[in-house]
């Protein structure tokens, strides 16, 4: 099947000699990093997880959401998911290929990627981190191939993958759970420590990545002519809406607590985000950019005739996307930095390589995306072409 990939139209070529392009200019940076060090990103000693580390959280969440998909159609038969099992699937691949990236780039020294090996550490989380994250990237990968390649020879998936689609479907919380555990497990760092950090990471995660698979089946839809249906785009509105509900209710239980206890150090992070803190105000336009969208996509998707539609409904998947993106990645971050041990601040500004760094580690994950999504498309109209010829 694999050939098929290097099989498409000029636009399919346009659009991988792009992702191609950016991939290059993200490496090119990133060499620059290896020979001078991480000192060319925004990173300091009082902000030592800084881009990278925001998105490969954002990330997780994105990887883990494929469950919202998996878990309806193996579990509980909802075949209203049927075509868009293995975008859900091939998704978390990608989203998790990106992950494991921005860890290796954050590293400085990708070879000390090789000491979690040499060195096993049970009692730290991000041993687990590690050990879960490429568990599910195998998984998913196992489940989506095999399932795949059944459908492209006409047969039944195996008996022995049923076992191995439900133990990725119980493994996918655990990716995101063990993340936030990194998070809230710090006690010095008043914006993560309280005990809702990992219910409100899987919220997040069960939102933001049906949203994207909502935008991705749209685009597939205008682009391929791939129809996961209105049924699916219906179900997926509502999963969307609700998860966000959930949310949203989880960040202002957070705000409600944090304010009305009136603890200072609690209230700093939230100050510095939203109003400014000290004279430092970096992050307060991007803030309130992620509640304007929550507002927007918060009323196109309350109300049942613009979610019902596929225009709105995009729409207000893509205000989700990028809210949930905002506040779970540099949010997060520059909000658990903030104030330092020292109670200070220690203003963090990505800087142009990082950022172009961040551009190719996205590029190639929609590259693998891309590969991934041309083998479905093609081996579905494969299928449908068969069909037609037994009709005639």
């Amino acid at each position: 099947m694999l050939e098929y990939a290097l099989k498409g139209t000029k636009k399919y070529w346009l659009w991988v000699f792009f992702l191609a392009i950016l991939i290059l200019i993200g490496f090119s940076f990133y060499y620059q990093q290896l020979e001078v060090g991480l000192g060319i990103t925004g990173m300091s000693r009082d902000v030592s997880w800084a881009f990278y580390i925001a998105n490969f959280t954002f990330l997780v969440g994105i990887a883990a959401s494929a469950v919202t998909i998996v878990l309806p159609y193996y579990w509980h038969n909802h075949k209203v998911y049927g075509k868009m099992t293995l975008v859900g699937e091939f998704l978390a691949v990608a989203a998790i290929t990106m992950c494991l990236l921005f860890v290796v780039i954050d590293m400085g020294q990708p070879m000390r990627v090789f000491n979690v090996i040499r060195y096993p550490t049970p009692n730290s989380i991000l041993f687990y981190d590690v050990i879960v994250l490429n568990g599910y990237l195998i998984l998913n990968l196992i489940c989506a191939w095999t399932v795949l390649h059944s459908y492209y020879k006409g047969v039944a998936y195996p008996s022995w993958l049923k076992p191995v689609i439900f133990l990725a479907i119980m493994w996918a919380p655990l990716i995101h759970i063990v993340t936030a555990f990194i998070y809230q497990g710090l006690p010095g760092r008043h914006y993560w420590l309280t005990a809702i950090m990992a219910p409100k990471f899987l919220a997040s995660a069960f939102c933001s990545g049906p949203a994207l698979l909502v935008i991705l089946a749209s685009l597939l839809k205008k682009v391929a002519n791939f129809d996961i249906g209105d049924k699916a785009f219906e179900t997926l509105g509502k999963t969307v809406t609700y998860f966000y509900l959930v949310f949203i209710g989880f960040y202002l239980f957070e705000v409600f607590t944090v304010f009305y206890s009136n603890i200072p150090g609690h209230k700093a992070p939230f100050q510095y985000l939203f109003i400014g803190f000290e004279g430092h105000a970096e992050w307060v336009p991007f803030m309130w950019t992620a509640v304007v969208l929550a507002l927007i996509a918060l009323i196109l998707l309350i109300n049942p005739a613009t979610r019902k539609k596929e225009t709105t409904l995009v729409l207000a998947c893509l205000a989700v996307f990028f809210s949930a993106y905002i506040e779970k990645g540099i949010g997060l971050i520059t909000g658990g930095f903030t104030p330092n041990a020292f109670e200070t601040v220690t203003p963090y500004r990505p800087t142009f390589p990082e950022a172009m760094i961040t551009l190719g580690v996205w590029a190639t994950g929609f590259l693998v995306l891309t590969i991934l999504y041309k083998l479905v498309l093609e081996v579905e109209r494969r299928k449908n072409l068969a069909v037609k010829l037994q009709k005639n």
